[in-house]
């Protein structure tokens, strides 16, 4: 692939040739991500306005963040995106979307699922140092960058507007699933005595702590660098702990429709639990270490209720390719919590 596939403004911007090589990179499902190999490998996005509708926030946000990790962890590999020649870090196209540029960080891979309990551990540890390294940094500079993302009461009276709202096809379909997430309503009660009763700190996290947002050493497997900031926010530990382990604990996705073949991999949820808590376990609070158990149920049960809300409003924002692939997501997201239930 040549230039083409990159606006001529950004090219301009990052100094590259119209000779250099281009290829998409990565599985990302929300921006357009490319590899450009010229005189030096960068990594080039195409940031999508219309999920992540405050960009200079993001810029932001990294910028508050690798400014306190250069003053106390210089050694912490963070990485920040390029300037052009004005310092500019997002450089916006003719369609108004904006773009930036990163190096790219050589001998590194990633990997979309978790096939061992060493490669859990070392990914847990990997997000926890994150947190840890930023930990002590003022946190009323940062924006939110998506506005309640991961509040657990929101997003069940989303799920009751959305279930007010269908039409009755829709929710007869969905009769089993709707009434497995209501059975599952006491985990919101959880939720709202944990932040409301603040007993557990406000951090600056990751938030979204797929696997495939950590780079690895090709030499020695050890995580090399987190990756994806874009939901670097203000937040609570069980954010990023219980994405690792809603998303890595089963072997297989939120996209099998097989039930049966949904597990809980005891083993690598202590794998995920004993990496992170490694890193920051003498940073948390008795109370945080009661609800190291509630974060993956706590995650697990937001993904079904998003995925069973976006169903009931006629899939307006995840991306599907059959009608019911959203239904399917929640019923596997519930088969999963329904598991951690029975094995936390």
């Amino acid at each position: 692939m040549n230039t083409t596939a990159l606006p001529p403004v950004v090219l301009q911007a990052f100094g590259i040739s119209a000779n250099a090589v281009v290829n998409p990179l990565g599985s990302g499902h929300i921006h357009q991500t490319f590899l450009v190999d010229a005189n030096e490998k960068l990594v080039v996005q195409r940031i999508n306005k219309n999920v992540f509708t405050k960009p200079e926030a993001i810029a932001g946000n990294n910028r508050l963040a690798a400014h306190y990790l250069a003053a106390h962890h210089p050694a912490y590999l963070f990485l920040t995106a390029l300037c052009d020649g004005a310092g500019n870090e997002l450089i916006y196209a003719e369609d108004g979307f904006p773009w930036r540029a990163y190096p790219l960080i050589e001998n590194t891979f990633t990997v979309d699922f978790v096939t061992s309990s060493e490669q859990a551990h070392e990914a847990a540890k990997g997000f926890g140092l994150f947190t840890r390294n930023l930990h002590g940094i003022d946190s009323s500079g940062f924006v939110p960058t998506l506005d309640r993302f991961h509040d657990l009461h929101w997003r069940y009276e989303q799920f009751e507007h959305a279930l007010a709202q269908a039409p009755p096809a829709l929710t007869k379909q969905a009769a089993a699933e709707i009434s497995r997430a209501k059975e599952f309503q006491f985990l919101v009660n959880q939720y709202n005595e944990l932040v409301r009763g603040n007993s557990m700190m406000i951090r600056i996290t990751h938030n979204d702590t797929k696997i495939n947002n950590i780079l690895f050493d090709k030499n020695t497997g050890k995580a090399a660098c987190v990756i994806d900031l874009d939901t670097l926010m203000p937040g609570y530990f069980i954010y990023d702990l219980g994405d690792m382990v809603r998303t890595c604990v089963s072997p297989v996705s939120e996209e099998e429709a097989d039930l049966g073949r949904i597990d809980f991999r005891k083993e690598i949820y202590e794998a995920i639990t004993e990496g992170y808590l490694l890193q920051m376990k003498e940073f948390m609070s008795a109370t945080e270490l009661q609800a190291v158990p509630f974060a993956g149920k706590m995650m697990t049960y937001i993904m079904a209720l998003r995925f069973l809300a976006d169903y009931l409003r006629g899939n307006t924002y995840y991306t599907i390719h059959y009608p019911e692939q959203n239904l399917v997501r929640a019923r596997n997201q519930l088969q999963l919590l329904t598991l951690m239930q029975k094995y936390l």
